[in-house]
């Protein structure tokens, strides 16, 4: 059912993971893996290759996720979309994405690369929910949830740890009938 998509704007593309991507998913990400991105996916600041690679390889071939990689004009990898944890008979799923580094913030790549895996789900997978969380210190990535059309559906309430204080894990959404209307 995969298909070879690819999606490109003003250089950068979205494509689907490639076993051949494993070294440099690893190396251009995770040596280090930058702290403010760790923080705000929720995982830890240090990986081994293996750890990676191994993850990297398992998801690629798992038949209830699509794992996209955003290559910038360069070619190196910065970032992944993937929709996850599918659920076929409630045709519903998980989304998350992450960019790798601070310096490709800001420029609408996290948007582009959100509406693109959002039209996917809906376009290709033909999936009736889509559904995701972020966390309340994060709200630059709530602005663009928001703007590819998901919708609060609720918090959890100091729910995970930012530091040594406690912070919010917001529940988001957007069904199939709200995408038609986004698409018109």
């Amino acid at each position: 059912m995969k298909k070879n998509i690819i999606s490109e704007k003003d250089g950068f593309l979205i494509r689907f993971a490639k076993a051949e991507d494993a070294t440099d998913y690893y190396e251009q990400n995770y040596c280090p893996l930058d702290k403010e991105v760790a923080r705000l996916t929720g995982c830890k600041e240090e990986f081994t290759k293996e750890e990676v690679t191994s993850f990297f390889l398992k998801s690629i071939e798992e038949d209830d996720r699509y794992f996209f990689l955003i290559i910038a004009p360069d070619g190196k990898i910065i970032g992944e979309s993937v929709i996850n944890e599918i659920d076929w008979d409630l045709r519903c799923a998980n989304f998350r994405i992450g960019l790798y580094h601070m310096t490709g913030r800001g420029k609408g790549i996290g948007t582009w690369a959100t509406e693109v895996t959002r039209d996917f789900a809906f376009e290709e997978l033909h999936l009736h929910r889509l559904e995701l969380d972020v966390y309340s210190f994060n709200p630059k990535a709530e602005k663009v949830y928001l703007k590819a059309g998901f919708k609060r559906e609720g918090i959890l309430r100091d729910a995970i740890m930012d530091g040594d204080k406690y912070a919010d894990d917001i529940l988001m959404a957007i069904l199939e009938d709200e995408w038609k209307t986004i698409k018109g």
